[in-house]
């Protein structure tokens, strides 16, 4: 096994919120990240000074894009190749299906979970021509699991992922490579920033942990997924929620 030091790992949609957090988690913890964004951020360009990220534009889900920007994290990661792959990259609308647009549908289709699979794909050749193992981690919710008013094509995207990461984890386990998804609750983070108070006084009365899940609650379990302690767990699918589902 190479040590932590030397191992990339490609985290999509690591501008902000959730995939920002994880990219540092990752940095401090010694592992070397490459990831892709429709954009940059402050954030993003200061752990790219540090020498151990790599930052390229592009939009997951768009083919030409995952392939570039694949080839670019594959070149940049030398010789031990890339160790993980973290499906991050997600965009989120909120309304009733009888009236939600296609278009929007499409879109969160499209980066959720074609986008996931896309990557995933890739992923999935580079570490069977490496014949080391590897580990892929998609970042689902527990919207998939539990479904949610005005987020219809959101949760099936999402339980695309997580039918997704069984399939695989089938697929290639017998390469040592894991494949298992983490199904987070309601975070605080970007994405959450259009909830009405009320909205949150709701949901951490429904959390018996009584708050908002943050990104310091799920950076501990993709570092699990990804090490070595870990390497016995594949097609799973983790909550990470407060209890919001028990």
């Amino acid at each position: 096994m190479s040590s932590i030091a030397s191992r990339a790992v490609i985290v999509t949609g690591g501008s902000r919120g959730l995939g920002l957090g994880l990219i540092a988690d990752l940095v401090a913890n010694g592992y070397r990240v490459a990831t892709c964004s429709r954009s940059s951020s402050r954030e993003l360009e200061d752990l790219v000074a540090t020498g151990r990220v790599l930052w390229k534009k592009g939009t997951v889900g768009e083919a030409r894009d995952d392939d570039a920007f694949f080839s670019a994290a594959e070149a940049w990661a030398g010789p031990d190749g890339i160790w993980g792959l973290v499906n991050n990259a997600a965009v989120s609308s909120e309304g009733i299906l009888a009236t939600f647009p296609n278009v929007d549908s499409e879109q969160i289709i499209q980066t959720n979970l074609v986008g996931a699979l896309y990557m995933a794909r890739l992923a999935a050749g580079h570490m069977l021509r490496r014949t080391t193992g590897g580990r892929i981690i998609n970042i689902s919710s527990i919207i998939g699991l539990r479904g949610h008013t005005g987020l219809a094509a959101y949760s099936a995207s999402k339980a695309g992922m997580d039918g997704m990461t069984r399939a695989l984890a089938r697929e290639i386990g017998r390469r040592q490579i894991t494949v298992n998804s983490i199904n987070p609750g309601y975070l605080d983070t970007d994405a959450s920033s259009s909830l009405q108070e009320v909205q949150r006084r709701q949901i951490v009365n429904r959390t018996p942990l009584g708050r908002l899940g943050r990104v310091e609650d799920v950076s501990p379990v993709v570092r699990f997924l990804l090490s070595d302690d870990a390497c016995f767990i594949t097609g799973q699918c983790l909550v990470v929620d407060g209890g919001v589902t028990c």
